[in-house]
């Protein structure tokens, strides 16, 4: 008997100071962790460099994650499930982010995203500050690709210490609250489910 192909999941992420590639890097070292093949990848900055220079924050982030890849569509198309974060930007998603998943569009044409499993996370400022509309945005998106919507829920005992059954979300306070553990563990919680829920559904269609 063959050994079932490792599941493929890539984590497309926008971060402007940092918190959202934390929580990327978590999601994805946990999904290998898990036995997944992972790509971990970034969205294309798009603003001027004079903003990021005049937050040190910023600045500090784009020089410490230089080295990671630049999503392209080949990313969505190699992988079994797609995890998506971006911080909140007025209740929505970020215009990177965005702008990944609008160079999309010959994919969704040919059917190409259909069926694979999908599942996003985020942060903000403040309390309250679009976490759930950030969400439930994206997955408008995926409603669209006809992909499989894979959310933590309240699955485990720690969802209801972090309370966001749509996806990981941090309140970073501008950057006075870093990632803690209850963020972390939100992310593990995350990426296993999404990790097993997709190896199932690829079991199931190979047999």
């Amino acid at each position: 008997m063959s050994t079932p192909a490792p599941v493929k999941v890539a984590v497309v992420y926008y971060s402007s100071t940092g918190t959202i590639a934390t929580l990327a890097q978590e999601i994805a070292q946990t999904a290998e962790q898990e036995g997944a093949e992972v790509r971990l990848r970034r969205a294309t900055e798009l603003a001027p460099q004079a903003a990021i220079d005049s937050n040190p924050a910023w600045a500090a982030n784009a020089r410490a994650t230089a080295d990671i890849p630049e999503a392209t569509p080949d990313d969505a198309d190699w992988a079994d499930a797609l995890i998506l974060g971006s911080p909140t930007r007025f209740g929505n998603v970020s215009s990177q982010l965005k702008q990944f998943i609008d160079q999309l569009g010959g994919l969704w044409a040919n059917g190409q995203l259909v069926d694979k499993t999908y599942s996003g996370f985020t942060a903000s400022a403040t309390l309250h500050g679009g976490q759930e509309s950030t969400l439930l945005a994206l997955y408008n998106t995926v409603h669209h690709f006809g992909g499989i919507l894979v959310t933590p829920g309240y699955t485990t005992a720690s969802k209801f210490t972090d309370g966001n059954p749509y996806g990981t979300s941090h309140v970073d306070a501008q950057g006075e609250n870093p990632v803690d553990e209850v963020a972390r563990t939100a992310a593990q919680v995350q990426a296993r489910r999404v990790v097993e829920v997709t190896r199932a559904l690829k079991a199931g269609r190979a047999a």
